[in-house]
């Protein structure tokens, strides 16, 4: 196990969690009462609905970081959608401590807006994430949150980034990692999953650990990218009911 870690362990109460919750139904989770970190980097790959974004999301409400995103500072609700594994969980924590970010695609309209108003009673002022694309406030973000020594939470991503910038990205968490930052991040992205020296736990099925050729994002693209027109005509010509 690695000390320097800020997230070296986690443990889960399967008595906390109510008998009929869909949590008991995630297969990636069920037999897991604890689930270690042995990497700076921890990539959480597998299909939708698999388990993904509900731990990392319980993992940042255990930590202390708000539910739809930002700083350990920032405090605001525009919609109470988490679960209740927060609830259940316990976290083993390293000994250091510093900055940390939780940031989730799907509600980074929420933190922009929220940064603008916490922003108004600093010195240094808002980045007007909203006066950006997408992408570029979504990039602006992170290179403006990455330091030495942080927790770094991110929820796909890859959502708002092209190719290219997922590769600025993946430099920008490379760099990171090098000042001694911890990442858990749940992506599709065949670019993201490339981390140097990242742990891939996989979601489909029982929870395990994979290569990265072993990933749907490396397999699945690379099958698309090798036998496009043929893929295509199957797609196509098949009934969408049975793919």
């Amino acid at each position: 196990m690695n000390n320097d870690l800020m997230i070296r362990s986690i443990y889960i109460d399967w008595d906390k969690i109510a008998s009929g919750s869909y949590l008991r139904n995630i297969e990636a989770l069920r037999d897991r009462d604890r689930i270690d970190f042995h990497a700076q980097a921890t990539i959480l790959t597998g299909e939708n609905g698999s388990g993904k974004s509900t731990l990392l999301e319980a993992i940042a409400v255990a930590y202390g970081f708000n539910p739809e995103g930002g700083s350990r500072n920032y405090s605001f609700s525009t919609y109470d959608s988490h679960s209740d594994l927060s609830k259940a969980i316990t976290l083993s924590k390293g000994v250091h401590r510093g900055w940390g970010y939780f940031l989730r695609a799907e509600s980074f309209y929420n933190v922009a807006t929220a940064e603008e108003e916490y922003s108004k009673d600093t010195e240094k002022g808002s980045m007007y994430y909203h006066r950006k694309s997408h992408g570029e406030s979504f990039l602006a973000l992170a290179q403006e949150n990455f330091r030495s020594r942080g927790l770094y939470l991110l929820d796909e991503p890859e959502a708002a980034l092209s190719p290219r910038r997922q590769m600025t990205m993946l430099v920008e968490i490379a760099e990171s990692i090098k000042l001694g930052s911890q990442f858990i991040i749940a992506t599709h992205s065949p670019i993201l999953s490339g981390i140097p020296g990242a742990e891939l736990w996989s979601f489909d099925g029982p929870l395990h650990t994979c290569t990265y050729e072993e990933t749907d994002a490396y397999t699945v693209t690379r099958m698309f990218i090798n036998n496009r027109k043929q893929i295509l005509k199957h797609l196509l010509e098949e009934d969408p009911e049975e793919i």
